[in-house]
């Protein structure tokens, strides 16, 4: 009897260390390191929902190592970036990605989302779906929601006053780099000029460019307001960029691991569009106490222009056939 106890305590004994020490062994991984990296400010409301991501993401094994005003890695390159397996994660132009698969231009079009409602449930139906999925299949990307950051409009130091796209004739408005960006320029009445968004203030400054186009909390983050003299409300493109990680490490998380991941993505890219959109309606009338003439052009005859040359151009032929109308139907 006492050998069968002792023999009983020892199996138990046993199974109770096997599995102390897997729960050990787990417990005692280092965390998976998230290299991210974006062109926006540590002050842009975005750096805080990364942050948030972050704190999130920690509990699932991760590490969100940020970095910020492309320190890292240059606008443009971080999804290059990604697919060398340099970069885990990246807030990644929707432009970027139209480069490497042109039926991806129909979402850097001029006037095509209607606000951050309309762009938010495009990317969760199938429309979305089937954009991810060539993401997914052809760049090693998972996208994992569309991050708003405002409407764009355009900034110009001169004081010239702009009521249509003809009056945009001859304004060296910077766009960044990539076909898809310089033909929204084009979009717009105006002479499109690549740089690099840090360099904007600059090239503003010296006269270098006439004009940028970003949405007003940008305007904000970066002060571009110092070296302009009008914001016109073209309202031209809804902001976003992508959420996205490496189908990497996407796909080796097990499925639990992965819903809770884009839960976290889902709850810090909400929070960060309410926090833009209430950032938007009080900047305009800053903007104006602080001496800079603001005002709504004709945006009819913007949009008249934009989309007749949208439509007629080499970048409309690559467009899925029917996704204009679905979304425009959403």
């Amino acid at each position: 009897m006492s050998m069968k106890l002792n023999r009983r305590t020892f199996l138990a004994g046993s199974a109770a260390l096997t599995t102390f020490g897997y729960s050990a062994s787990v417990s005692a991984q280092s965390p998976t390191n998230l290299r991210f990296s974006a062109v926006f400010s540590e002050q842009d409301i975005r750096a805080e929902m990364m942050k948030r991501f972050g704190e999130s993401v920690k509990v699932l094994g991760f590490n969100l190592q940020p970095y910020y005003g492309g320190t890292l890695f240059k606008q443009g390159t971080e999804l290059v970036a990604i697919q060398r397996g340099n970069l885990e994660m990246g807030n990644i132009a929707p432009q970027d990605i139209s480069n490497q698969i042109p039926a991806w231009s129909i979402v850097t079009s001029a006037y095509l989302f209607r606000d951050a409602d309309h762009l938010k449930k495009v990317f969760a139906g199938g429309v979305g779906q089937e954009l991810k999925k060539m993401a997914a299949d052809k760049l090693d990307l998972h996208i994992l929601g569309p991050t708003y950051f405002g409407v764009r409009h355009v900034g110009l130091k001169p004081k010239k006053k702009i009521n249509t796209p003809a009056d945009m004739a001859g304004i060296k408005l910077r766009m960044p780099g990539g076909d898809a960006w310089q033909f929204l320029g084009q979009a717009l009445g105006a002479n499109p000029t690549p740089m690099a968004y840090a360099e904007v203030y600059t090239g503003l400054q010296t006269g270098a460019i006439d004009g940028q186009d970003n949405p007003l909390p940008n305007v904000q983050n970066m002060k571009f307001y110092e070296v302009m003299s009008q914001i016109v409300l073209t309202s031209h493109l809804v902001g976003f960029d992508l959420l996205s990680v490496s189908n990497k490490v996407w796909n080796s998380m097990p499925a639990d691991k992965r819903t809770a991941f884009q839960a976290a993505a889902d709850k810090a890219i909400e929070w960060s569009t309410q926090q833009h959109l209430k950032r938007e309606s009080e900047l305009a009338d800053s903007f104006k106490k602080q001496g800079l003439d603001i005002y709504t052009p004709d945006v009819k005859a913007f949009r008249a222009f934009a989309q007749k040359k949208y439509l007629a151009s080499d970048l409309a032929k690559s467009w899925p056939a029917g996704m204009l109308d679905k979304i425009n139907a959403m």
